[in-house]
């Protein structure tokens, strides 16, 4: 059916269906949506929070409509479901008016459902209108014993998701803070922007407060980042902090000697090898990037021209690149595939996409990307070790398994304290040498960064 590109709902509700049946990816897909509409100003930050908040809290709004159904979730029809999750935000998570909540919903199932299904959406939501949000969690939550569950309810994760951040939290010396961080997870993030160093100047960021976790980023509250001339000529990017900080800590561990050759092993899709090709020119180092795949590989060379259009960015399997290019490279950043438990807040729909079963096969390729790369590493070189993700599995227990395998070679660098070089308000952890970012703390996606050092002779 063709979609209604002038109501911010039906937008809304097409991104929806595009997520759950064809695997779209909201952040990516959204934009495109909008491009194609013609919604204003307000009505595309309006379809943006109906669609990637009823991803959010999918589900907590499951449950209350499990009682207001009668049945669970998964014997209603898909279709169905996702307008009933849709209705449901707009009356228990925005500040929509009840009756247009009803109205404009039910009307959306009359585009797409049969007329028993209308009735059953509209008998529904009046249900779920007769009660506020706080009243239908205490509802939902009565009678949940286990705290993981009430948790995975509450916060609307997956009960495998809040078990592993409690435990990274845990590690970390923050046990006390998992409910704020699920709470952080559900709040859209601002836009943040990085000034590309040599590219951007002071001018690029005059009306912008820079910070608050990279010295060279800064973020908006709201509004089209294109709007500003220096995104739109490519002097500025969009890039979360995290990110940035990555980044900034490869190029800060030791001091750069002319003609050093630097390695974005998995560069796709081009965020950071911007900034570390910013970096590079400056410091006259030789920058190569690698992407498994040819379509991310694009978006590098997109990503790359601007800055330098000389990168050489090759098309291969990471796990054999050190085999190949044996000691080659000065620094490497291997920002290794993961969970992506890091950025629920910005992938609304991943938390319901990833499994407990993902982490171990992503571990053992996290383990194979990293000895190669090590393979590749010159002695007396830095390999940042990154992930966006601060699941165990995946963190230090990499590391750990680094450190066993690789002995006396191995040097962990402490990446605190070089991070505390590059901006000395971050609230880290300086019990650790790796560092784990927050995004209920450091405003930045839950980025994991360790910094090994290869050891000479």
């Amino acid at each position: 059916m063709a979609i209604n590109n002038t109501n911010a709902r039906a937008v809304a509700l097409e991104l929806l269906m595009a997520v759950e049946f064809d695997d779209a990816y909201a952040n990516l897909l959204l934009p495109k949506l909008l491009a194609s509409s013609t919604l204003d100003s307000r009505d595309t930050g309006f379809c943006q929070e109906l669609a990637f908040g009823t991803l959010r809290w999918q589900l907590f709004y499951d449950r209350v409509i499990e009682e207001c159904a009668g049945r669970y979730s998964d014997e209603i029809d898909l279709g169905a479901l996702i307008i009933l999750r849709l209705g449901a935000h707009q009356l228990l998570g925005m500040r929509v008016p009840a009756h247009a909540a009803l109205s404009e919903t039910v009307d959306l199932a009359k585009r797409r459902l049969s007329r028993g299904a209308i009735g059953f959406i509209n008998g529904v939501l009046r249900r779920v209108s007769e009660r506020t949000r706080d009243e239908w969690l205490n509802i939902v939550l009565d009678g949940l014993d286990n705290p993981h569950e009430r948790l995975a309810v509450e916060f609307s994760h997956p009960i495998w998701v809040v078990k592993a951040l409690e435990q990274a939290l845990t590690i970390d010396g923050r046990a006390a803070e998992l409910k704020d961080l699920l709470w952080a997870d559900n709040i859209a993030p601002l836009v943040n922007l990085v000034a590309l160093p040599g590219f951007a100047d002071e001018r690029d960021f005059e009306d912008l407060e820079v910070g608050p976790a990279s010295p060279i980023g800064t973020q908006l509250d709201g509004g089209d980042p294109n709007q500003l001339r220096a995104v739109r000529e490519g002097r500025v990017r969009v890039q979360d902090q995290g990110s940035q900080l990555a980044a900034l800590a490869l190029v800060v561990a030791s001091d750069i000697k002319p003609g050093e050759q630097w390695l974005d092993m998995c560069a796709g899709p081009g965020g950071k090898a911007a900034l570390l090709a910013a970096e590079a020119r400056l410091a006259k180092a030789t920058l190569t990037c690698n992407e498994l795949a040819p379509h991310r590989a694009k978006l590098v060379e997109q990503a790359l021209t601007p800055i330098d259009p000389s990168v050489k960015i090759s098309v291969e399997d990471g796990r054999t690149l050190g085999a190949s290019l044996p000691e080659k490279f000065d620094r490497i950043l291997l920002d290794a595939p993961c969970t992506g438990l890091g950025a629920l807040r910005r992938r609304p729909e991943a938390r319901w996409r990833k499994k407990q079963s993902d982490v171990a096969e992503l571990s053992k390729l996290q383990e194979e990307l990293l000895a190669s790369a090590w393979l590749a590493l010159k002695p007396g070189g830095t390999l940042a070790y990154v992930t966006c993700s601060p699941h165990q599995a995946e963190t230090n227990t990499i590391v750990a398994w680094a450190e066993k395998k690789l002995g006396n070679q191995l040097e962990i660098l402490d990446s605190n304290e070089v991070l505390h070089r590059v901006n000395p308000n971050l609230q880290l952890n300086s019990g650790r040498k790796t560092t784990q970012l927050w995004p209920h703390i450091h405003h930045t996606d839950a980025m994991f960064i360790a910094l090994l050092r290869k050891q000479i002779g």
